[in-house]
């Protein structure tokens, strides 16, 4: 028996999916959830074999929630038109219910995820969806960490800098530094390079955050930031950040 969560802030959508499960009794609905809070929490303690997943709800989006589990369940997305969605969808041949959908529509999503059950290149191709679907321009204004049993949601005007530790990254901000299981090359492509410069190959700073910038060591300089924070900046990235500063 294969265990199933449905996750969707719309109770007639999860009405719908639970209805349509009825046609597969390999598949056991162990828990509904109204929001990905909910959802993350729910995985957790179920591990199910496959979730049925919304993207847009409240508190946090379905990307966020999947961000927020370090081995995330097979997945089939349920959701209202996004373009954005749609390509990342695509681009990484991960399949999706767009709502409204049928039983024979639904089936044929149940069949294809059977094929790919236990697939090793599956997890690789979740990350890859979460990577493209992190650069819509809904995702650039917020960042989601775990924060031990919690979930904060940080607002990227809140971050002061970003800096590489191993496989993470650390948030800094006014309350201290959140660690994020994501590269420094998805934030430099993620975030607003208005106002995100990567500094250094380690960091990538606010620009709004800087006070001035300081000579340091041969050609490199360093930034000092408004709570007094020091940020190095490499050769290529004063250049960067003066093209961005108008210097």
């Amino acid at each position: 028996m294969n265990k199933v969560i449905i996750i969707d802030d719309e109770p007639l959508a999860r009405s719908v999916v639970r209805e349509y499960l009825q046609a597969h009794p390999q598949l056991e609905i162990v828990q509904e959830c109204g929001d990905g809070f909910e959802g993350v929490k729910a995985i957790q303690q179920q591990q199910p074999s496959l979730i049925f997943l919304d993207i847009q709800m409240p508190k946090i989006t379905g990307f966020e929630m999947l961000e927020l589990l370090e081995n995330p369940p097979a997945v089939i997305f349920t959701t209202a038109f996004d373009e954005y969605a749609i390509r990342a969808f695509e681009a990484h041949a991960v399949d999706y219910l767009l709502k409204p959908f049928n039983q024979d529509r639904f089936d044929r999503a149940i069949a294809k995820w059977m094929e790919k059950k236990a697939k090793p290149e599956e997890a690789s191709a979740t990350a890859e969806l979460l990577d493209t679907a992190g650069l819509s321009p809904a995702q650039r204004q917020r960042i989601v960490v775990r924060n031990g049993s919690k979930i904060k949601i940080i607002s990227v005007q809140d971050v002061w800098f970003l800096e590489a530790a191993d496989d993470y990254v650390k948030i800094h901000t006014a309350e201290g530094y959140f660690l994020k299981n994501k590269t420094m090359t998805h934030f430099e492509q993620a975030l607003d390079p208005q106002h995100f410069v990567r500094s250094h190959r380690s960091y990538i700073v606010n620009v709004q955050q800087i006070t001035r910038i300081d000579p340091y060591e041969k050609d490199n300089h360093v930034a000092i930031l408004r709570s007094g924070a020091k940020v190095p900046v490499s050769r290529t990235g004063y250049s960067k950040l003066k093209e961005v500063l108008g210097l």
